[in-house]
């Protein structure tokens, strides 16, 4: 493992009864390791006592940075605000509901290497539903196929990455962040780690079909595909619609009673217009995803930032 300083990002939501157990135990992994750390805790517009457990967290701690947000953005876009705010060599990225153990943090720092630019974390056993293993399942091999990540590269929520790579993570600024993504088109310097999958100490899982539906739709931002899909379906279906009408007419020709069929008239009709108005709403979301980066749609709006981080080096300076 490289000597290093660790940043480690939370995104917190609804998190009030783990968040502060989360530190403790992270700190205490890199405490037994003499590692140097600091906290990033963004809480990602919880309306509970999330934010003041972080406050208490950065008055008992200077290492711990508290960011308050003015509403839900999403988990991608809490990392994204904890990110502009990270000062070590290393960013650790992790959940605020303990199935991201602290106990499994030092797996993952130990597997960066010179030669390896990112670590996630991959669950043998998942401690999940099984439609969202499925979905996971789904995931994984559409966004392998979309953003041409390395075969065998599996990616997750929990990962450690070097600071270069968080640092041209935030120079993007679109409204649409997805945090993989940034990851696969800045390095293919990347392995994976088994660790153990831990339950979820309290409450339940905020992503719901739809929100994860949104999240896995941010790919859109990332790749071409598929519209080159749609492109190339569509003159599939040209060049098939062409060639049925000279069988048609050939036919037509040679047996002047054959009878034209209304119902598979009605069936093409439809097939093609169900084909075109799909496209056309693919374009559009390419388009409107594109307005509202060209509006300047914020990835999030910051409410409050707690940082300490001044004040401790004032203290070193005095004391050296």
């Amino acid at each position: 493992m490289i000597k290093m300083r660790v940043s480690t990002v939370i995104p917190c939501y609804y998190s009030e009864a783990t968040i502060a157990k989360v530190v403790t135990m992270t700190q205490a992994e890199f405490d037994a390791r003499g590692i140097d750390y600091e906290f990033i805790l963004v809480n990602d517009g919880s309306t509970d006592g999330t934010f003041l457990e972080i406050e208490k967290l950065c008055q008992a701690n200077e290492r711990v940075v508290g960011i308050d947000l003015a509403k839900n953005v999403g988990q991608h876009g809490a990392i994204m605000a904890g990110l502009r705010q990270v000062s070590g060599d290393v960013v650790m990225v992790m959940d605020d509901d303990m199935q991201t153990h602290p106990s499994q943090c030092m797996a993952l720092l130990d597997a960066l290497d010179k030669a390896t630019d990112v670590v996630f974390a991959t669950y043998p056993k998942q401690k999940t539903a099984a439609w969202r293993r499925l979905g996971s399942a789904f995931t994984v091999w559409s966004m392998r196929v979309l953003t041409k990540r390395p075969k065998g590269i599996v990616s997750s929520s929990f990962f450690v990455m070097k600071r270069f790579v968080a640092d041209e993570l935030v120079k993007y600024n679109g409204p649409y962040t997805y945090i993989q993504g940034l990851i696969f088109r800045t390095t293919w310097n990347i392995k994976n780690v088994e660790v153990k999958h831990f339950d979820r100490e309290v409450g339940q899982s905020g992503y719901t079909l739809k929100t994860l539906f949104k999240l896995w739709s941010t790919v859109l931002g990332f790749s071409l595909l598929p519209l080159r899909f749609v492109f190339f379906s569509g003159l599939v279906v040209g060049c098939a619609g062409f060639i049925a009408g000279i069988v048609l007419i050939i036919q037509r020709l040679l047996d002047s009673t054959m009878q034209m069929g209304w119902s598979s008239l009605m069936v093409t009709v439809l097939l093609c217009s169900g084909f075109i108005m799909v496209s056309i709403g693919l374009v559009g979301e390419y388009l409107g995803r594109l307005f509202m980066t060209a509006n300047n749609t914020p990835q999030y709006v910051e409410k409050l930032l707690i940082d300490n981080r001044l004040l401790r080096r004032a203290h070193d300076a005095d004391g050296r």
